[in-house]
C-alpha cells in the first residue's frame, strides 16, 4: 500500500455557515460516516496560505517576531500570508510577503512542503517556499500596520532554529515544518530534488 493522502469526500446531508468573518468563516456539515450514521462537523473555512523560508548565503534563515493574540504569544516565524485573490498564483503570493513583511527578494525558488495546519478542524492549506539567492528589495518599504508595526526581523543559523524546535521554544507551524522539513531535504536527496515553484497543487489550484 502507497503512504500516500488521497482524495476523497463523504456525504453531507446538510450544511449552514453559523459564522463569517473577515477573511474565515465557520460551517457545519452533518456528515455520513461508515456505519451509515450522521455526525455534525464544525470547521474554519480558511482561503489557504504561503509561506517562505528564506536561507541566505551564509546559512541563516529570515525570521521575523510577531504578537499573535489568539496564543497570547510572540511567535518567532517565517513570512507567511494568505491566499487573498481566488485561484492566486501561491509563487506570486509568496514573493509579495517576502517583500512586504521583510523587503527582500530571491532569485530561486522552490517547494519546500505542503501540508494542511489543522485539518481536523479547519481546512487551511498552506504551501511552503524555500527561496534563496536573497537580495534587498527595490524601492520603499511596504507600509505596515497593526501587529505588524511592532514585528522584529532577524537571520538566524539554522542549527539554532533546529534546537529551538526541539527545546519546545519555537512553536510556529509554518517554521517548524519548513526548519525541519530544509534539513531533511538536505541530509537527504539535496535542495535541488525540491519541486519547482510552480508545482501543481491540488489543495488550492492557481491559474499562471
Amino acid at each position: 500500500m502507497a503512504i500516500e493522502d488521497t482524495p476523497e469526500e463523504w456525504t453531507v446531508t446538510a450544511t449552514a455557515t453559523p459564522f463569517t468573518g473577515n477573511k474565515t468563516s465557520v460551517r457545519t456539515d452533518d456528515v455520513v460516516m461508515p456505519d451509515g450514521s450522521t455526525a455534525r462537523r464544525d470547521y474554519q473555512v480558511h482561503p489557504g496560505s504561503v509561506a517562505v523560508l528564506a536561507l541566505d548565503d551564509d546559512g541563516r534563515v529570515l525570521v521575523l517576531r510577531q504578537y499573535r493574540h489568539p496564543v497570547r504569544h510572540k511567535l518567532w516565524e517565517i513570512p507567511a500570508g494568505l491566499l487573498d485573490v481566488p485561484g492566486e498564483n501561491p509563487l506570486h503570493a509568496a514573493q509579495r510577503e517576502l517583500y512586504e513583511e521583510a523587503h527582500v527578494k530571491a532569485d530561486d525558488w522552490r517547494v519546500l512542503t505542503d501540508v494542511y495546519t489543522t485539518p481536523g478542524g479547519c481546512d487551511e492549506a498552506v504551501r511552503i517556499f524555500l527561496a534563496r539567492g536573497l537580495a534587498e528589495a527595490e524601492g520603499e518599504r511596504f507600509a505596515v500596520s497593526e501587529e505588524e508595526t511592532d514585528m522584529e526581523l532577524a537571520r538566524v543559523g539554522l542549527d539554532e532554529l533546529v534546537r529551538g524546535v526541539l527545546a519546545g521554544e519555537l512553536h510556529n507551524n509554518c517554521l517548524v515544518v519548513g526548519v525541519l522539513s530544509l534539513v531533511a531535504a538536505q541530509q537527504g536527496p539535496g535542495l535541488e530534488s525540491l519541486r519547482p515553484a510552480d508545482a501543481p497543487w491540488p489543495a488550492r489550484p492557481f491559474g499562471a
